[in-house]
């Protein structure tokens, strides 16, 4: 599959106002993408796509990913089972950012440790100044 070729962006008052689709990818060729539940609003994940997965996510519906870690084209679940079926595709104001709506296949889980979400800590800071990490309820 060739990627698409995404226009570049116009002017601020089209990126912000238009109906153009016009994603700025950074300097690495990236683009933020927020998974979520489409149903809860739950935020499942954090990943990026280049130009590739952005539009191998729009032909097929699937959510697919840039994997920095492994430098290669990442079709969500293709392993797990926990493909992500795309309800939806939102972007910032200033189209740097991508919001994917979705449902999970499979157990409905996403992150690589088994857990649903990725986010399951969060971060405390003591009243000595100690930041830590502590497991989340859900």
């Amino acid at each position: 599959m060739v990627a698409a070729a995404f226009p570049p962006p116009g002017s601020k008052a089209e990126i912000e106002e238009g109906t153009a689709f016009t994603p700025r990818f950074d300097a690495n060729g990236l683009i933020t993408a927020v998974a979520v539940e489409a149903t809860t609003g739950e935020v499942l994940m954090v990943a990026h796509m280049n130009t590739e997965a952005l539009a191998r996510t729009l032909a097929t519906g699937q959510a697919w990913y840039w994997s920095r870690s492994r430098g290669e084209l990442w079709l969500k679940g293709a392993t797990s089972g926990q493909i992500q079926t795309l309800v939806e595709i939102r972007t910032d104001c200033d189209q740097d950012c991508l919001l994917l709506r979705v449902t999970v296949a499979g157990d409905g889980g996403c992150c690589h440790t088994g857990r649903r979400a990725c986010f399951y800590r969060r971060v405390e800071t003591g009243a000595d100044g100690t930041v830590t990490l502590a497991f989340a309820d859900h």
